[in-house]
């Protein structure tokens, strides 16, 4: 059954559209040319993979970039979260917001740990350090961290527990390539952080991430890890995995690399036209970030006041995909009402009140290189004309299941 469009609203008049549909994640690509020459050299030199020159040369570049002292290239984040628990020796329950993509827990419980959900602050959208020392146990051995949107975790405040009660403190940076805290690039706190190069990032490797720490020996420890627990030639040490980037993806990290700027000004530059045209709709309100400090502004993140909103989130999100926005319900309906998580922990729901809320209520709207100014005006007005005429429109809605 199709959905109503704006356009089938008589009451509106006009016409909004599109050439193609408007992805939220839609990847960036830098330079092409320079990709196809990198990939003809990976060809000529049949080093394809095992710590090639094109992955050398990207972690150096990253190190350098983030000021940390070790950076390992992992194949994607979600093993190399799987990779940093098990160097860590993390086991037993580890705390992690349920407000987060759902690998952050996966990585957890694959590793038979048991992620342990804590409630976020509704102004950072990051764990609320307040609501952590009620869940530590004597089986609690870590806190998981995830700088949501970009936006640093209550970083000395998690610290400062994790050292009261004898804890590793780590972070899921997936979101933070390129951002800081208090003048310091995010990539160096807690013992260590995972950053994602995922398709869907603003920076990407194709498919990858990295591992940064600098704690020498961890990160001695997590780079025999990620290839098999060598540690030199035909010498296995430990227990491991294949967790080892391309080539190829490192390729597409350094062209990337040298567009980061660009992309970031987009970003910034998309993020505000939203907000200039957003600015006076009841109900609706963009995150802010930090113009102190450095942001990688992907995420467009709008909030949906259904007590001051015509129209719910989610009648809004149906509205978008109608015309060809696909927006997207981050992070809907929360890790501990996924599975596995709902049938192993029923309890945890009763501890997440923020959480609840903020999942129903909470909209990301397309940005990157592959949206121009022009797109946001007509994606913004889609939703003015919907709030507008909420009545209208609500009584045509197929109601949301």
């Amino acid at each position: 059954m199709n959905k109503t469009k704006i356009n089938d609203l008589a009451i509106f008049g006009g016409d909004i559209s599109f050439q193609e549909s408007l992805h939220v994640g839609r990847p960036n690509i830098g330079n092409r040319d320079q990709l196809i020459s990198s990939i003809n050299k990976i060809l000529d030199n049949r080093w394809l993979t095992n710590n090639g020159p094109f992955v050398q040369e990207l972690e150096q570049r990253i190190r350098e970039f983030l000021h940390v002292k070790h950076c390992i290239p992992v194949c994607n984040a979600t093993i190399g979260l799987e990779i940093l628990a098990r160097a860590l020796e993390w086991q037993g329950e580890v705390i992690v917001p349920s407000f987060t993509f759902v690998a952050t827990a996966h990585a957890l419980q694959w590793l038979g740990i048991k992620p342990v959900f804590c409630d976020i602050d509704p102004q950072t959208q990051n764990l609320d350090p307040t609501c952590i020392e009620e869940l530590i146990t004597s089986q609690t051995t870590g806190i998981l961290g995830v700088h949501v949107w970009g936006r640093p975790s209550a970083i000395k405040e998690l610290q400062q527990l994790a050292n009261k009660y004898k804890l590793k403190l780590a972070f899921d940076a997936a979101h933070a390539f390129g951002c800081s805290f208090q003048g310091s690039m995010i990539g160096c706190f807690g013992e260590a952080e995972v950053f994602s190069f995922h398709a869907t990032k603003f920076y990407n490797s194709f498919e990858g991430g990295v591992i940064t720490t600098n704690n020498d020996e961890l990160a001695a420890k997590i780079r025999s890890m990620t290839n098999f627990g060598f540690q030199g030639y035909d010498n296995v040490v430990s227990l491991g995995s294949n967790a080892k980037m391309m080539e190829v993806a490192a390729a597409m990290g350094l062209i990337n690399l040298d567009s980061l700027d660009q992309f970031i000004e987009t970003n910034l530059h998309n993020y505000n036209t939203y907000r200039e045209e957003l600015a006076d709709i009841r109900g609706l309100q963009l995150i802010s970030y930090d113009y102190q400090e450095k942001n990688n502004y992907q995420y467009i993140i709008l909030e949906i006041d259904s007590e001051k909103s015509i129209l719910t989130r989610d009648q809004i999100n149906d509205i978008l995909h109608a015309e060809s926005v696909l927006s997207r319900r981050y992070f809907f309906p929360g890790c501990h009402l996924m599975e596995p998580y709902r049938t192993l922990y029923p309890d945890s729901n009763i501890h997440l009140n923020q959480t609840n809320k903020l999942t129903t209520i909470v909209l990301s709207l397309p940005n990157g290189t592959a949206v121009n100014a022009a797109d946001i005006r007509a994606i913004c007005q889609i939703i003015r004309l919907a709030i507008t005429n909420g009545d209208e429109v609500a009584r045509r809605l197929i109601p949301h299941k």
